[in-house]
């Protein structure tokens, strides 16, 4: 499903999505991937929800977002605290979202300037 037609190519921003796959500018991945407004991330090496450790959270303090924004994949689904208790204590909000939710609110809070991350499983 295409989202918008984007004109700021400075931006990242989701112009897609699918399953199995999500599209940032028109440059189609089909992994987990990491998403902000100056460039997207390949290297967050979660494969699925399931699988998600501390460490997986940890991976964002270095960024140092206002907000993350983790597409949990088809359907949306909770961690437990205890997985991302170093953004609490960090002060870094996280939502958990299905996928495609992940996206059109990252394309949102990008827009209004925010200082936003997205971590999306397919």
């Amino acid at each position: 499903m295409a989202l918008h037609l984007q004109t700021n190519t400075h931006q990242r921003l989701f112009s897609g999505h699918g399953a199995g796959y999500v599209a940032v500018n028109g440059s189609r991945f089909e992994q987990a991937i990491v998403v902000m407004a100056d460039h997207v991330l390949t290297d967050w090496n979660a494969t699925d929800f399931a699988s998600l450790t501390p460490a997986h959270f940890e991976y964002f303090l270095a960024l140092k977002p206002e907000v993350i924004l983790l597409g949990t994949g088809a359907k949306q689904q909770f961690a437990h605290p205890n997985l991302y208790l170093a953004l609490i204590n960090a002060g870094i909000s996280i939502e958990f979202m299905d996928t495609p939710a992940a996206c059109r609110t990252y394309n949102i809070l990008v827009a209004e300037d925010r200082k936003v991350v997205a971590a999306v499983l397919l």
